[in-house]
């Protein structure tokens, strides 16, 4: 069985490689975006399950990167990641299809336990 595919976006690295940690341990293969335009083009060549996505990044917001995710791959969920508790973004963010949120800092299980749910859905 081909393993399940998990795109984290954020601009920062510790969060990247903390997320990239835990989840490949549940057998997930992996790929890390610093930008949206990095996130993109995975999403482009990769088709990943799941994209862990960052609200706050330099050049390309969350919201604009979802956007942009819905054209390229409508189906693909969305969980969003906000180190502020933006409501106004997490409704938009929410009515552009993202499943639910997390705000940082975040209890690592329970990502892990909602990227779980979302992959055996």
């Amino acid at each position: 069985m081909e393993k399940k595919k998990v795109l984290i976006v954020d601009d920062q690295y510790g969060i990247r490689v903390l997320l990239q940690e835990v989840l490949s341990k549940e057998g997930y293969t992996i790929f890390q975006a610093p930008s949206g335009q990095v996130a993109l083009e995975i999403i482009a060549n990769e088709k990943p399950d799941l994209v862990l996505l960052d609200m706050k990044i330099p050049g390309m917001d969350g919201l604009e990167i979802l956007r942009r995710i819905r054209k390229i791959e409508p189906d693909t969920k969305v969980i969003m990641m906000t180190a502020y508790g933006e409501l106004d973004l997490i409704k938009e963010a929410t009515a552009l299809g993202a499943i639910t949120h997390f705000t940082k800092p975040f209890d690592i299980d329970e990502l892990r336990m909602a990227v779980h749910a979302q992959m055996v859905s």
